[in-house]
């Protein structure tokens, strides 16, 4: 799930996202309730080796470290790209084991392509 060697310390989540907006990355993947991950607007349910990570990003809170989350850049086997979003700690955006699992079976390709130094 991690490469440290390749993990971008842009200063905002807010940046990144404006950034990857700008290349037309705007679209989430998110798990829902039932623990399966979709597409936004799509009703396509999507097994971890039907998708790529190709970023991470990690944010870290300056004042409260509650405050930390990552940004994935994952790319699906159609080519749509888009982002996911996750608190990290103590408050993870999904509850259960399920999306850890899930997050780790995906494969990780980084791409010097998305480095916004």
């Amino acid at each position: 799930m991690e490469n440290p060697h390749n993990i971008d310390r842009m200063t905002t989540l807010s940046q990144v996202m404006e950034r990857l907006r700008e290349r037309g990355i705007h679209r989430e993947f998110r798990m829902n309730e039932d623990h399966e991950m979709k597409y936004e607007d799509s009703e396509k349910n999507y097994k971890p080796d039907e998708l790529t990570i190709l970023k991470t990003y990690r944010f870290e809170g300056d004042s409260n470290p509650d405050d930390s989350a990552v940004l994935y850049l994952i790319e699906d086997n159609t080519g749509n790209k888009g982002i996911l979003i996750d608190s990290y700690g103590a408050d993870s955006n999904y509850s259960g084991q399920e999306f850890d699992t899930f997050l780790r079976e995906i494969p990780i390709n980084e791409s010097d392509e998305y480095n916004f130094d």
